[in-house]
């Protein structure tokens, strides 16, 4: 069963609210899982586990998937950095050196992917 998909309209309401300071939890969690959506879009695959607890997690990354366990390369993130990684806000260098992003496994430096194009 295919997730439901965020509405694109929505998504982008979602994103500019948080951009404009919102905190408010629906708008959070609106706008990581629909830059999720759109980082799953443009980098398909299953070889890097992106992770924004609580708000969702995707397979991405073209190359080698794994299919138990941990996978081999993953990347955590809180929700915040997330939104501004993803928008170009901030770097993934400067996210990386300011301790923001847990990522272990060789493919795991996503500042290829990153901001994403529509942003």
């Amino acid at each position: 069963m295919a997730k439901p998909r965020v509405d694109p309209v929505e998504g982008h309401a979602a994103v500019v609210a948080v951009q404009a300071g919102s905190t408010e939890r629906n708008d959070v969690a609106g706008a990581v899982r629909y830059l999720l959506q759109m980082m799953s879009d443009a980098a398909p695959g299953h070889t890097v586990e992106l992770r924004v607890p609580p708000f969702g997690a995707i397979q991405c990354v073209e190359g080698p998937e794994h299919t138990r366990g941990t996978p081999p390369n993953v990347v955590e993130m809180d929700s915040l950095t997330w939104i501004a990684l993803a928008t170009g806000m901030v770097s993934w260098a400067e996210a990386y050196d300011a301790g923001k992003i847990s990522a272990s496994g060789v493919r795991s430096d996503l500042s290829s992917q990153l901001p994403l194009a529509q942003w």
